[in-house]
């Protein structure tokens, strides 16, 4: 077997290095699954088990949903507006201007102020707290925590879960209304339609399941973002370069299991 491995390692090495290579990233990626997987269910016992910081929660309720709400609110504002005057575009072409109220409504509600809200705060937030719980792994302020017999999951993590999971469905049930009333704006003002005709296809082509299953969305993308802030940060590197590099890993795993469980939910709710 030996023999085997060496011959094939003098005749092909570039082929050898080849498969090392995807050896490595295998390992690494089971190992990365493996270590996010007991963190997630080390966050779920803290979260259900006492003691729980309500002081701590309500203070990431401030952090996560009132400071991030300008932004949520600006994007589901302006995309609102550019999906009226889209399908305003493409929808004239075949005389169905009267389908736009139900392609702004039904958009916005299922999947763009879920995603783009929950994108929006991996980007704030996710780095944000990457960054701050990374900073305080850099500066032993977590081995502090657990010196004073402070456990620092239930300290640091489950705070910042709880609040992410409760607090992006308000943000996305505001980025709905927003959304939904910059594509009323756009269709009125610009588009010459008629209010009262616009208000009513809306009323009448929305449904509870659209609404219900873009909050749905919006709790499992909140919990994704703040679960990956605070895993990235808590096993952050040494120095300012493994902070660095744990918010950025934080950002973007957040934000591909964002599209990931979009899909995911998108399949089990309209299958």
């Amino acid at each position: 077997m030996n023999t085997a491995l060496q011959i094939f390692r003098e005749k092909i090495p570039f082929l050898h290095d080849i498969c090392q290579a995807i050896g490595h990233s295998i390992l690494n990626v089971i190992q990365a699954l493996g270590a996010i997987s007991l963190f997630v269910l080390q966050t779920l016992r803290h979260c259900a088990t006492p003691p729980i910081f309500i002081k701590h929660i309500l203070r990431q309720f401030i952090d996560i949903g009132y400071y991030s709400l300008p932004v949520v609110g600006m994007t589901a504002l302006f995309t609102g507006m550019v999906l009226a005057l889209q399908s305003y575009t493409g929808f004239s072409r075949f005389n169905a201007e009267s389908a736009i109220a139900s392609v702004v409504a039904l958009s916005i509600t299922r999947e763009l102020s879920p995603v783009l809200a929950g994108l929006m705060v991996a980007g704030r937030v996710g780095a944000a707290i990457a960054a701050e719980v990374g900073t305080m792994r850099v500066t032993e302020q977590i081995d502090a925590l657990s010196t004073l017999s402070v456990n620092p999951m239930k300290y640091l993590v489950v705070p910042r879960v709880i609040a992410g999971t409760i607090m992006l469905p308000v943000l996305v049930l505001i980025g709905d209304i927003i959304g939904v009333y910059g594509g009323y704006i756009v269709s009125t003002h610009v588009l010459g339609f008629s209010s009262g005709s616009y208000l009513y296809q809306t009323w009448q082509v929305l449904e509870n399941i659209d609404v219900v299953s873009g909050l749905v969305k919006a709790a499992v993308f909140g919990f994704f973002v703040t679960l990956m802030g605070c895993y990235h940060g808590y096993n952050s590197g040494r120095g300012a370069q493994g902070v660095g590099m744990a918010t950025t890993n934080a950002v973007v795993t957040a934000s591909i299991l964002i599209l990931i469980f979009n899909y995911i939910l998108t399949q089990v709710f309209f299958s």
